[in-house]
């Protein structure tokens, strides 16, 4: 029997082409694997100035699916005891040492009181150390402001500074919340960033291109796009802020910022990729951290990482990024209930703001990915997702 059904899976294609416009998507990539078949649906270009079609080997931003990259390289350095996941990272950033904390979400920047405790690796992983993205609008609290003023605020728009001033920029900062308080997303994953990078004595491109992109064969995926390849790097779009029924560039790919060495290598969004790349990441974590024989993470490195981390009190407020069905891991989300067909219990991945979006489901043997021109427009996944995720599950034929 079939692990996916060919006459369904035609259903993938047209459910995405009814997304590709000038005006909707321009472009799509997609990608379906299960019990060794691979099916990939390209459709679109690659730019809406210029005819290249959109390719299998294509390159895109992928934002957020950054993320759980960001938390395997972690959990290399704390199968080498290089980090510990929990002891203070005060000596590795010493601009997180004796913090203050808010008394409240609204207090002003300096009504605060000592943390009760040292923000971990563990704090950081699961994005409860205490700062990150309060999704609140328009802006209401303080802190949220101070975030802004100080370009720390969660957004499209990567760091523009590096590592260290990031860091400092973010010790001037009270945390909104105690450590392990509650889940605030994106900010912690920027921080494990410069942590890894910090305790390998490397930087973060360097450390997963040793010890994830060379062993997984992923020769697309960095923080750059090399010169010989911005050929094949898509174009990113959003709404034109002038005109809602129009697209804007994000990112033209004939100038585009990744072809260009980054000032801060973002580890919460910062990769580019393709995705048959991010299939070989995907595979491995299915694989419970092999590779073609090669052990890239333990197996219990990546069911921790698969796993639910967060207690009811953290998981308060996350109802935009969870709903009732899911929780967050290492690095990415975990699905808790099954509230939909493709909410597997236990399947972990995430979503990237510049329009993709991947999964595994160990339960089904299966890897998805979507990678798109269209940015997002706000937590809540558009229909060219859920289409896809839909269409992906109804081709399952057993």
């Amino acid at each position: 029997m079939s692990a996916l059904s060919k006459t369904r899976l035609a259903r993938l294609h047209d459910a995405l082409a009814a997304h590709v416009s000038p005006t909707g998507v321009p472009g799509i990539v997609a990608l379906v694997s299960r019990r060794g078949e691979t099916h990939v649906v390209t459709l679109g270009r690659q730019s809406l100035e210029s005819d290249a079609p959109m390719q299998r080997d294509t390159i895109f931003r992928i934002a957020s699916m950054t993320k759980p990259v960001t938390a395997a390289a972690a959990m290399i350095l704390v199968e080498q005891c290089r980090l510990r996941l929990d002891e203070p990272v005060d000596d590795l950033l010493p601009e997180l040492a004796n913090r203050r904390v808010l008394k409240s979400l609204e207090s002003s920047v300096d009504d605060t009181v000592p943390a009760r405790r040292p923000v971990t690796p563990r704090d950081l992983l699961t994005f409860t150390f205490g700062l990150g993205a309060l999704m609140v609008w328009p802006v209401k609290y303080p802190i949220q402001k101070a975030m802004a003023e100080v370009g720390l605020a969660p957004g499209p728009n990567l760091p523009s500074f590096p590592a260290d001033e990031f860091m400092k920029r973010i010790g001037g900062l009270p945390l909104a919340c105690q450590p392990g308080e509650r889940w605030l997303y994106h900010t912690g994953a920027e921080v494990l960033g410069v942590l890894i990078a910090r305790a390998a004595g490397q930087s973060l491109g360097a450390f997963m291109q040793d010890h994830l992109f060379g062993p997984l064969g992923m020769r697309d995926t960095g923080f750059q796009v090399p010169a010989d390849r911005v050929g094949r790097l898509a174009s990113s779009y959003m709404t034109d802020p002038k005109d809602k029924t129009k697209l804007a560039f994000f990112d033209d790919a004939r100038d585009s910022r990744w072809s260009r060495p980054p000032v801060f290598e973002a580890g919460g969004g910062g990769l580019v990729s393709t995705v048959d790349d991010y299939l070989a990441f995907q595979h491995m974590l299915l694989n419970k951290g092999r590779h073609r024989g090669e052990r890239i993470l333990s197996r219990p490195s990546v069911e921790l990482m698969m796993t639910d981390q967060l207690t009811p009190a953290q998981k308060q407020g996350t109802e935009l990024f969870f709903g009732d069905s899911a929780s967050w891991g290492l690095g990415g989300a975990v699905v808790t209930r099954r509230t939909h067909l493709w909410a597997t219990p236990g399947r972990y991945g995430w979503d990237g703001g510049y329009g993709s979006s991947a999964h595994l489901d160990p339960a089904e043997d299966m890897a998805g990915i979507l990678m798109t021109t269209r940015m997002m427009e706000s937590p809540q996944p558009p229909r060219v997702f859920t289409d896809f995720w839909t269409s992906a599950y109804q081709a399952i034929d057993d």
